[in-house]
C-alpha cells in the first residue's frame, strides 16, 4: 500500500505538534470551574487590568477620590420620568466587597400603590473606572406587594457604584439610578 507523500507529511506534523503541546511544561493548568454562573462574568471594559499594573502603582490611591461631593446616595427615589417610586435594600448589612448578595426592590406608583407586575432589568458599574459589575445581577422573583428579589450583586472594589434599573409595567417604562459608595 502506497501512502501519498503529502498526507504522510501532514500526519507527521500533526503528531509532532501534539507531542510538543502535551509535553510542554508551560502549558496552563486546567481551570477550576466557577462555583456558580454569576462568577463567570469578567470585569468588562477596564483600560488597565490589575495584574498589568507595576508594583506600587496603586499604592496611595484613594479609591473614593472620584466620588462627587454632592452625590445622592438615597435608597428611595422616583424614576427619571416620575412614573414609579423605587426603594432598594440590601439583604447584606453592612455591604462588603467580593461577596455575592441579594437586594429587594420595591416598586410603587407615585401615590404609593404597589406595582405588582413589573419587569425589571439591571445594569451598572463604576462610572469612574468605566467597568460594569463583575457579575450579571438579575431579578429572579416577584415577591408580591411590589417587591422583587434581585440576585447576584457583587461589588469587587471600594468606591462609587451605580445600579441602574429599567422598569416596565402596564405599558409604561422608566429608569432610575442608585448611587452606592463602598468604603
Amino acid at each position: 500500500m502506497k501512502i501519498n507523500k503529502t498526507i504522510f507529511t501532514i500526519l507527521l506534523l500533526l503528531i509532532a505538534g501534539l507531542v510538543v503541546a502535551c509535553g510542554s511544561k508551560s502549558a496552563p493548568e486546567a481551570a477550576t470551574p466557577p462555583a456558580n454562573e454569576m462568577e463567570t462574568m469578567p470585569d468588562t471594559e477596564m483600560d488597565t487590568e490589575m495584574e498589568d499594573m507595576e508594583d506600587g502603582e496603586m499604592e496611595g490611591m484613594d479609591m473614593n477620590a472620584e466620588v462627587p461631593a454632592d452625590l445622592d446616595t438615597s435608597l428611595s427615589r422616583p424614576t427619571e420620568q416620575g412614573v414609579y417610586q423605587v426603594t432598594i435594600s440590601s439583604e447584606l448589612d453592612p455591604l462588603s466587597l467580593n461577596e455575592i448578595h441579594n437586594w429587594i426592590i420595591h416598586v410603587a406608583a407615585p401615590d404609593g400603590t404597589a406595582v405588582t407586575n413589573a419587569e425589571i432589568t439591571i445594569d451598572g458599574g463604576m462610572p469612574a473606572h468605566q467597568h460594569g459589575f463583575p457579575t450579571a445581577p438579575q431579578v429572579t422573583e416577584n415577591l408580591g406587594n411590589g417587591d422583587y428579589k434581585l440576585e447576584g450583586v457583587k461589588f469587587s472594589m471600594a468606591g462609587w457604584w451605580e445600579m441602574r434599573l429599567d422598569i416596565t409595567a402596564d405599558g409604561q417604562s422608566d429608569s432610575v439610578t442608585f448611587n452606592i459608595v463602598l468604603p
